[in-house]
Protein backbone atom coordinates (compact mmCIF):
# COMPACT_ATOMS: atom_id res chain seq x y z
CA UNK A 1 0.00 0.00 0.00
CA UNK A 2 1.17 3.56 -0.62
CA UNK A 3 1.41 6.42 1.86
CA UNK A 4 -2.03 7.97 1.34
CA UNK A 5 -4.61 7.91 4.13
CA UNK A 6 -6.40 4.57 4.33
CA UNK A 7 -9.67 3.44 5.88
CA UNK A 8 -10.34 1.26 8.89
CA UNK A 9 -13.60 0.21 10.52
CA UNK A 10 -14.79 -2.27 13.12
CA UNK A 11 -18.53 -2.15 12.45
CA UNK A 12 -19.75 -5.57 13.52
CA UNK A 13 -20.03 -4.96 17.29
CA UNK A 14 -19.69 -1.17 17.26
CA UNK A 15 -22.77 -0.40 19.36
CA UNK A 16 -23.10 2.89 21.28
CA UNK A 17 -22.34 1.10 24.56
CA UNK A 18 -19.14 -0.40 23.14
CA UNK A 19 -17.98 2.65 21.21
CA UNK A 20 -15.47 3.81 23.90
CA UNK A 21 -13.94 0.33 24.12
CA UNK A 22 -13.77 0.01 20.34
CA UNK A 23 -12.04 3.38 20.05
CA UNK A 24 -9.59 2.47 22.82
CA UNK A 25 -8.76 -0.80 21.09
CA UNK A 26 -8.26 1.04 17.79
CA UNK A 27 -5.97 3.58 19.49
CA UNK A 28 -3.76 0.74 20.77
CA UNK A 29 -3.85 -0.98 17.40
CA UNK A 30 -3.00 2.24 15.60
CA UNK A 31 0.03 2.79 17.85
CA UNK A 32 1.25 -0.70 17.07
CA UNK A 33 0.77 -0.20 13.33
CA UNK A 34 2.54 3.16 13.31
CA UNK A 35 5.40 1.67 15.32
CA UNK A 36 5.62 -1.08 12.69
CA UNK A 37 5.97 1.58 9.94
CA UNK A 38 2.62 0.83 8.29
CA UNK A 39 1.82 3.80 6.06
CA UNK A 40 -1.52 5.58 5.89
CA UNK A 41 -2.95 4.40 9.22
CA UNK A 42 -6.04 6.56 9.90
CA UNK A 43 -6.42 8.34 13.22
CA UNK A 44 -10.06 7.35 13.59
CA UNK A 45 -12.28 4.49 12.56
CA UNK A 46 -14.62 5.09 9.65
CA UNK A 47 -18.25 5.00 10.74
CA UNK A 48 -19.89 6.76 7.80
CA UNK A 49 -19.91 3.79 5.41
CA UNK A 50 -22.17 0.75 5.45
CA UNK A 51 -20.15 -2.38 6.23
CA UNK A 52 -20.64 -3.78 2.73
CA UNK A 53 -19.27 -0.59 1.18
CA UNK A 54 -16.33 -0.48 3.59
CA UNK A 55 -15.31 -4.08 2.95
CA UNK A 56 -14.78 -3.59 -0.77
CA UNK A 57 -12.93 -0.27 -0.69
CA UNK A 58 -9.53 -0.49 -2.44
CA UNK A 59 -8.08 1.78 0.27
CA UNK A 60 -9.18 -0.47 3.13
CA UNK A 61 -6.50 -1.11 5.71
CA UNK A 62 -8.57 -3.12 8.17
CA UNK A 63 -12.19 -4.02 8.85
CA UNK A 64 -14.24 -6.73 10.46
CA UNK A 65 -16.58 -8.63 8.16
CA UNK A 66 -18.85 -11.68 8.41
CA UNK A 67 -17.80 -15.22 7.63
CA UNK A 68 -20.51 -15.89 5.05
CA UNK A 69 -19.64 -12.90 2.81
CA UNK A 70 -15.95 -13.81 3.22
CA UNK A 71 -16.50 -17.04 1.29
CA UNK A 72 -19.13 -15.68 -1.12
CA UNK A 73 -19.39 -12.04 -2.21
CA UNK A 74 -15.93 -11.08 -0.87
CA UNK A 75 -14.10 -14.16 -2.15
CA UNK A 76 -11.10 -12.97 -4.15
CA UNK A 77 -11.89 -9.31 -3.42
CA UNK A 78 -10.26 -8.99 0.02
CA UNK A 79 -7.44 -10.59 2.00
CA UNK A 80 -8.07 -12.42 5.23
CA UNK A 81 -6.14 -11.06 8.21
CA UNK A 82 -7.22 -12.89 11.37
CA UNK A 83 -10.07 -14.41 13.35
CA UNK A 84 -10.89 -12.92 16.76
CA UNK A 85 -11.06 -15.16 19.81
CA UNK A 86 -13.97 -14.17 22.07
CA UNK A 87 -14.31 -15.12 25.72
CA UNK A 88 -18.05 -15.74 26.07
CA UNK A 89 -20.25 -18.84 26.32
CA UNK A 90 -20.65 -20.34 22.86
CA UNK A 91 -17.11 -19.47 21.77
CA UNK A 92 -14.03 -21.69 21.78
CA UNK A 93 -10.74 -20.72 20.19
CA UNK A 94 -11.58 -18.86 17.00
CA UNK A 95 -15.07 -20.36 16.81
CA UNK A 96 -18.42 -18.89 17.78
CA UNK A 97 -22.02 -20.01 17.30
CA UNK A 98 -25.57 -18.74 17.15
CA UNK A 99 -28.33 -19.12 19.70
CA UNK A 100 -31.81 -19.89 18.40
CA UNK A 101 -34.02 -17.53 20.41
CA UNK A 102 -37.79 -17.72 21.01
CA UNK A 103 -40.27 -15.98 23.29
CA UNK A 104 -40.00 -17.01 26.92
CA UNK A 105 -43.50 -18.45 27.07
CA UNK A 106 -43.54 -20.05 23.62
CA UNK A 107 -44.78 -23.66 23.74
CA UNK A 108 -41.77 -25.06 21.88
CA UNK A 109 -39.29 -27.55 23.29
CA UNK A 110 -37.14 -28.17 20.23
CA UNK A 111 -36.39 -26.92 16.73
CA UNK A 112 -38.92 -29.27 15.14
CA UNK A 113 -41.70 -27.49 17.05
CA UNK A 114 -40.98 -24.35 15.00
CA UNK A 115 -42.25 -25.91 11.77
CA UNK A 116 -44.79 -23.58 10.15
CA UNK A 117 -43.68 -20.60 12.24
CA UNK A 118 -42.19 -17.25 11.20
CA UNK A 119 -38.44 -16.64 11.45
CA UNK A 120 -36.73 -13.26 11.73
CA UNK A 121 -33.41 -12.91 9.86
CA UNK A 122 -31.15 -9.90 10.23
CA UNK A 123 -29.74 -10.12 6.67
CA UNK A 124 -29.61 -12.75 3.92
CA UNK A 125 -25.79 -12.65 3.86
CA UNK A 126 -25.43 -13.17 7.62
CA UNK A 127 -23.67 -16.30 8.82
CA UNK A 128 -25.07 -16.04 12.33
CA UNK A 129 -28.60 -14.97 11.41
CA UNK A 130 -29.31 -16.81 8.14
CA UNK A 131 -26.80 -19.55 7.32
CA UNK A 132 -26.73 -20.82 10.91
CA UNK A 133 -30.52 -20.88 10.98
CA UNK A 134 -30.55 -22.89 7.77
CA UNK A 135 -28.02 -25.32 9.25
CA UNK A 136 -30.15 -25.80 12.37
CA UNK A 137 -33.29 -26.61 10.37
CA UNK A 138 -31.87 -28.38 7.29
CA UNK A 139 -32.27 -31.98 8.36
CA UNK A 140 -35.80 -31.41 9.63
CA UNK A 141 -36.89 -29.42 6.59
CA UNK A 142 -35.47 -31.95 4.10
CA UNK A 143 -35.78 -29.40 1.30
CA UNK A 144 -39.35 -28.38 2.07
CA UNK A 145 -40.51 -24.95 3.34
CA UNK A 146 -39.98 -25.35 7.08
CA UNK A 147 -40.98 -21.79 7.99
CA UNK A 148 -44.29 -20.25 6.98
CA UNK A 149 -42.54 -16.96 6.33
CA UNK A 150 -39.18 -15.18 6.73
CA UNK A 151 -39.02 -11.59 7.99
CA UNK A 152 -35.79 -9.76 7.08
CA UNK A 153 -35.23 -7.15 9.81
CA UNK A 154 -31.87 -5.52 9.03
CA UNK A 155 -30.23 -6.14 12.44
CA UNK A 156 -30.02 -8.74 15.20
CA UNK A 157 -31.61 -6.38 17.72
CA UNK A 158 -34.51 -5.81 15.32
CA UNK A 159 -34.91 -9.58 14.92
CA UNK A 160 -35.20 -9.94 18.70
CA UNK A 161 -37.78 -7.17 18.80
CA UNK A 162 -39.78 -8.94 16.10
CA UNK A 163 -39.76 -12.14 18.17
CA UNK A 164 -40.71 -10.32 21.36
CA UNK A 165 -43.66 -8.47 19.84
CA UNK A 166 -44.96 -11.51 17.97
CA UNK A 167 -44.12 -10.55 14.39
CA UNK A 168 -41.78 -13.56 14.34
CA UNK A 169 -41.42 -16.72 16.38
CA UNK A 170 -37.67 -17.25 16.35
CA UNK A 171 -34.34 -15.74 15.33
CA UNK A 172 -30.73 -16.90 15.26
CA UNK A 173 -28.44 -14.47 17.13
CA UNK A 174 -24.69 -14.83 17.43
CA UNK A 175 -23.48 -15.52 20.94
CA UNK A 176 -21.22 -12.43 21.11
CA UNK A 177 -24.09 -10.13 20.21
CA UNK A 178 -26.30 -11.91 22.76
CA UNK A 179 -23.64 -11.43 25.45
CA UNK A 180 -23.37 -7.70 24.76
CA UNK A 181 -27.11 -7.05 24.88
CA UNK A 182 -28.52 -5.22 27.87
CA UNK A 183 -30.94 -7.23 30.03
CA UNK A 184 -33.95 -5.33 28.73
CA UNK A 185 -33.08 -6.37 25.18
CA UNK A 186 -33.28 -10.02 26.27
CA UNK A 187 -36.38 -9.63 28.42
CA UNK A 188 -39.14 -12.06 27.50
CA UNK A 189 -36.81 -14.19 25.39
CA UNK A 190 -35.02 -17.49 25.89
CA UNK A 191 -32.44 -19.62 24.10
CA UNK A 192 -34.02 -22.71 22.55
CA UNK A 193 -31.01 -24.31 20.86
CA UNK A 194 -27.40 -23.75 19.85
CA UNK A 195 -26.19 -23.66 16.27
CA UNK A 196 -23.01 -25.33 14.98
CA UNK A 197 -19.62 -23.79 15.74
CA UNK A 198 -18.03 -21.82 12.90
CA UNK A 199 -15.12 -19.35 12.67
CA UNK A 200 -15.94 -15.97 14.20
CA UNK A 201 -16.28 -12.72 12.26
CA UNK A 202 -13.04 -12.24 10.29
CA UNK A 203 -10.77 -9.22 10.13
CA UNK A 204 -9.96 -8.37 6.50
CA UNK A 205 -7.89 -5.96 4.42
CA UNK A 206 -7.92 -4.81 0.80
CA UNK A 207 -6.92 -7.30 -1.87
CA UNK A 208 -4.11 -4.85 -2.70
CA UNK A 209 -2.46 -5.17 0.71
CA UNK A 210 1.02 -6.65 0.32
CA UNK A 211 2.36 -9.59 2.30
CA UNK A 212 4.61 -7.45 4.48
CA UNK A 213 1.73 -5.21 5.56
CA UNK A 214 -0.46 -8.24 6.14
CA UNK A 215 2.12 -9.65 8.53
CA UNK A 216 2.36 -6.32 10.34
CA UNK A 217 -1.43 -6.19 10.70
CA UNK A 218 -1.48 -9.63 12.32
CA UNK A 219 1.32 -8.82 14.74
CA UNK A 220 -0.24 -5.46 15.61
CA UNK A 221 -3.57 -7.09 16.46
CA UNK A 222 -1.83 -9.32 18.98
CA UNK A 223 0.08 -6.37 20.40
CA UNK A 224 -3.12 -4.32 20.79
CA UNK A 225 -4.75 -7.09 22.84
CA UNK A 226 -1.80 -6.90 25.24
CA UNK A 227 -1.72 -3.09 25.30
CA UNK A 228 -5.46 -2.43 25.76
CA UNK A 229 -6.62 -4.97 28.39
CA UNK A 230 -9.54 -2.90 29.69
CA UNK A 231 -10.92 -2.32 26.20
CA UNK A 232 -10.51 -5.99 25.32
CA UNK A 233 -12.33 -7.06 28.48
CA UNK A 234 -15.25 -4.86 27.48
CA UNK A 235 -15.14 -6.28 23.96
CA UNK A 236 -14.68 -9.83 25.37
CA UNK A 237 -11.74 -10.09 22.99
CA UNK A 238 -9.08 -12.57 24.11
CA UNK A 239 -6.80 -12.74 21.08
CA UNK A 240 -6.56 -13.68 17.41
CA UNK A 241 -5.82 -16.71 15.28
CA UNK A 242 -4.99 -16.77 11.57
CA UNK A 243 -6.59 -19.87 10.05
CA UNK A 244 -8.29 -18.91 6.80
CA UNK A 245 -8.92 -22.54 5.86
CA UNK A 246 -11.34 -22.82 8.79
CA UNK A 247 -13.87 -20.70 6.86
CA UNK A 248 -14.33 -23.54 4.38
CA UNK A 249 -16.64 -24.97 7.04
CA UNK A 250 -18.99 -22.06 6.35
CA UNK A 251 -18.92 -22.71 2.61
CA UNK A 252 -19.64 -26.39 3.23
CA UNK A 253 -22.42 -25.52 5.69
CA UNK A 254 -24.03 -23.24 3.12
CA UNK A 255 -23.79 -25.81 0.33
CA UNK A 256 -25.31 -28.51 2.53
CA UNK A 257 -28.09 -26.19 3.70
CA UNK A 258 -28.99 -25.13 0.18
CA UNK A 259 -29.18 -28.76 -0.85
CA UNK A 260 -31.09 -30.13 2.11
CA UNK A 261 -32.64 -27.27 4.05
CA UNK A 262 -35.74 -25.15 4.23
CA UNK A 263 -36.64 -24.16 0.67
CA UNK A 264 -38.03 -20.79 1.75
CA UNK A 265 -34.99 -19.82 3.82
CA UNK A 266 -32.58 -21.15 1.18
CA UNK A 267 -33.89 -18.65 -1.38
CA UNK A 268 -32.41 -15.82 0.71
CA UNK A 269 -28.88 -17.17 0.75
CA UNK A 270 -26.04 -16.65 -1.76
CA UNK A 271 -24.77 -19.30 -4.15
CA UNK A 272 -21.59 -20.74 -2.53
CA UNK A 273 -20.11 -21.57 -5.92
CA UNK A 274 -20.63 -18.09 -7.40
CA UNK A 275 -17.64 -15.80 -7.89
CA UNK A 276 -17.83 -12.00 -8.26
Amino acid sequence: MNGKALLAGLPMYDTPALLPATDAFWAALRRALVAANVAGVPERLSRDLAPEALWTRPDLLLAQACGLPLVTLLDGRVRFVATPVYAVPGCAGGDYRSWLVVREGAPVRGIADLGGSIAAVNAPHSQSGANALLAMTAEIAAGRPFFADIVVTGAHIASLEAVRDGRADCAAIDCVTWHHLEPRAKAGLRILAAGPATPALPFITSSGTDDATLGRLRRALGRAVDDAPAACRALVLAGFVAEYAAYERIRAMLAHGLGHGCARLATLLPDPTARP
